[in-house]
């Protein structure tokens, strides 16, 4: 099963190398990060060989969830060292930036057998923990053949996702086996578990990590991102956060009907990809508004443009507090929606369309407690955004409901921590790396 699946990978290389080489060249991606993704670290990541918990986050949803316990091990074990991967150039970015107590961030190897052994003998983990749902079967298995203990936090298997995996239950259920303890988001993904084969004894549903990893900041105006959008109170401000290919073009409509009713609003265009800030420019400068990039913008002052594009990574969260509607984006098209929880912080009116599978238990849940609305297309996004802007009771009512399920739906992290502690208890951990001799300096 190992065999096959690692020759998978190779061919997957092969065939989708040429992409890679165009990212490369067009964008400049993955070309200082290729040492690190085969398992080369700097000589200074662990020169003294110790012991690490190791956490693995994806890309920026994932890192900012990790916030909730990374700086909680630091303390809970002093003796050993907390390294951070992530496997995207923006995720690394706000690793390096927004989490506290890590000692180093690196890139995530590629699951090939001798990169992923590699790595972990610089790394030296007692503990892996892969955030949400990153599954790999080589790294796991090596894991378990070190001693490594592992574990799966803030878990979820999407309705998209569970068909592929039942497909391959037999060979999946091995791999799930390498894995000390599932730590869930809710009662679904744990009843999939289950049903790949997992025992129901390592599966914990702790609620989302997501609720606990949010700051409660009092709006403020001297954010470093708010000081480019001094907007007055009188202007409306559309947020369309991390927004994907095939949606700018519906926001755009939806802002022209607001714009009709001769509010002069500003709609701040987020999308979810770097290399797609020049093209979605272009389409705000195509459909005849005026646009600007926010890092373009003159400091403290009201942006005359009709549209902003956040040309920025790690800004969007703060910015929301601004916003009289959101639209969070990858839910018109088919992408499984992205986090709805960071504009509900701060009490704003979210929308949202049909398609949130990575997110369907919290959907469901604002939905469901007159919290958000969900469209059901495009052309209903087109009515509901100058509809929701037109009535601020209905905007108040929204953001308020908002602002309540995630207070109400906090705890998750002592109960992961808990977790944690019971795969590797404080008390288990003992000095670590080579004793080195000193010697007296004249």
């Amino acid at each position: 099963m190992y065999f096959l699946y690692t020759l998978l990978i190779l061919v997957f290389f092969v065939l989708v190398s040429p992409y890679f080489l165009y990212q490369a060249i067009r964008y400049k991606k993955y070309i200082g990060t290729l040492g690190q993704r085969l398992g080369y670290l700097p000589v200074s990541f662990n020169l003294d060989g110790d012991d690490s918990i190791w956490i693995h986050a994806v890309s920026v949803g994932e890192v900012l969830t990790a916030r909730a316990i990374a700086a909680e091990f630091k303390s809970r074990y002093p003796r050993l060292r907390l390294f951070l991967s992530t496997t995207t150039i923006a995720g690394q970015q706000v690793a390096r930036r927004d989490v506290q107590g890590v000692d180093a961030t690196f890139y995530f190897p590629f699951d090939l057998g001798f990169i992923v052994n590699r790595t972990l003998r610089l790394v030296r983990p007692r503990l892996f923990i892969m955030m949400e749902t990153e599954i790999w079967p080589n790294l796991l298995r090596a894991c378990r053949r070190r001693g490594v203990r592992t574990m799966v936090i803030n878990g979820r298997i999407s309705a998209r996702s569970y068909p592929r995996y039942r497909l391959v239950r037999p060979l999946f259920r091995q791999v799930l086996a390498d894995i000390d303890r599932f730590c869930v988001q809710g009662d679904e993904t744990r009843r999939r578990l289950i049903d790949l084969g997992v025992d129901p004894s390592r599966i914990i549903v702790t609620g989302s990590l997501k609720f606990d990893s949010l700051h409660v900041p009092a709006r403020s105006p001297h954010g470093r991102v708010l000081r480019f959008f001094r907007v007055p109170p009188d202007r409306p401000v559309i947020i369309a956060g991390s927004t994907l290919k095939g949606e700018e073009e519906v926001v755009l409509r939806a802002f022209a009907r607001v714009r009709r009713a001769d509010l002069r609003p500003l709609l701040v265009l987020a999308p979810r990809h770097p290399e797609r800030f020049a093209e979605v420019e272009r389409l705000v400068a195509e459909s005849g508004l005026s646009v600007a990039r926010r890092t373009e913008l003159p400091i403290d002052a009201d942006p005359a443009s009709d549209v902003v594009v956040l040309d920025t990574i790690g800004e969007l969260a703060q910015l929301y507090q601004i916003a009289t509607v959101v639209f969070v984006g990858g839910s018109l098209v088919d992408a499984g929606g992205h986090n709805i929880l960071e504009p509900a912080i701060f009490g704003r009116p979210i929308l949202f369309g049909p398609h949130m599978q990575n997110f369907a238990e919290i959907a469901d849940a604002f939905v469901g407690g007159g919290a958000a609305v969900q469209v059901r297309s495009a052309a209903e996004l087109e009515t509901a955004m100058p509809s929701l802007l037109a009535d601020e009771r209905k905007r108040t009512a929204l953001g308020a409901a908002a602002r309540s399920i995630v207070e109400a739906n906090r705890g998750a992290r002592e109960k992961t921590l808990a977790a944690v502690n019971d795969v590797l208890p404080p008390s288990s951990v003992r000095p670590s790396g080579p004793v080195r001799p000193f010697r007296i300096v004249h």
